[in-house]
């Protein structure tokens, strides 16, 4: 909470086929005024994943205080997982958007990025993009999401490419990208292994699980609303998979 500055809001407007285009009122919004101060130092210190992406990177103080909170995440152990999550409206330049973009995902080590993500950055296919966030920035787990598509997920030891499940009609895909990730870690934190040591089952179920509930998020309207239920997905599963 900010005593001075509003809730940033982003407005959504969807095509037939329910794919999104932002704009947003954060002129400042008050998730831009978290300052370091303020972080929650203990759930830090005990959290065994710090996610964070590049929305709180545009501005300051925020931007202090996220950094402030990965150095802590680092230190206490956690695994840091980034989704770079692109809103271009909301940066100065792309040049400024690609340059935080690429500084958050030399911190990660477990990251979820879209096919569209990776050709902003560096004009590159999913496993060419996977292959290079590995190799050159140090992630140890990537899913490249592919849309409608299903995923592509990589970590040194294997590689799976999981398509989406069929006879699914988006209304509204907003969210869809987060419920993903969140599904994905979900899964792995379960697995109480690091996910360098990932077997490609394991990966497999993984990302199965995670395209399953993005999938069905997507039939609803919103991003929080649209989270779908565990039954669900795992109905899902079973008939498609």
């Amino acid at each position: 909470m900010d005593p001075h500055h509003f809730t940033t809001l982003a407005f959504v407007s969807l095509d037939e086929s329910g794919n999104r285009d932002f704009s947003f009122a954060r002129k400042p919004g008050a998730d831009t005024c978290l300052r370091a101060e303020e972080l929650d130092k203990e759930l830090i210190r005990t959290s065994r994943v710090f996610h964070f992406g590049t929305l709180s990177l545009t501005d300051e103080p925020a931007r202090s205080a996220t950094r402030a909170a990965i150095s802590l995440a680092r230190e206490s152990g956690a695994w840091i997982s980034v989704d770079p999550n692109l809103r271009k409206p909301l940066w100065p330049s792309m040049d400024a958007a690609r340059e935080a973009m690429g500084w958050s995902l030399r911190q990660a080590d477990i990251v979820k990025i879209s096919d569209e993500e990776i050709d902003f950055l560096w004009g590159l296919g999913p496993e060419d993009g996977a292959k290079k966030l590995m190799e050159e920035y140090g992630c140890e787990l990537v899913y490249a999401t592919l849309g409608p598509k299903g995923c592509y997920a990589a970590t040194r030891r294997a590689s799976v490419t999981v398509p989406a499940p069929i006879g699914i009609r988006p209304v509204d895909t907003t969210g869809a990208g987060d419920i993903f990730g969140g599904s994905a870690m979900s899964r792995l934190l379960r697995l109480h292994k690091a996910p360098a040591d990932l077997t490609e089952p394991e990966l497999y179920g993984i990302v199965r699980f995670a395209c399953a509930a993005a999938s069905l998020s997507t039939q609803k309207h919103g991003g929080i609303a649209s989270v779908p239920e565990m039954d669900q997905v795992e109905r899902l599963i079973g008939s498609q998979y």
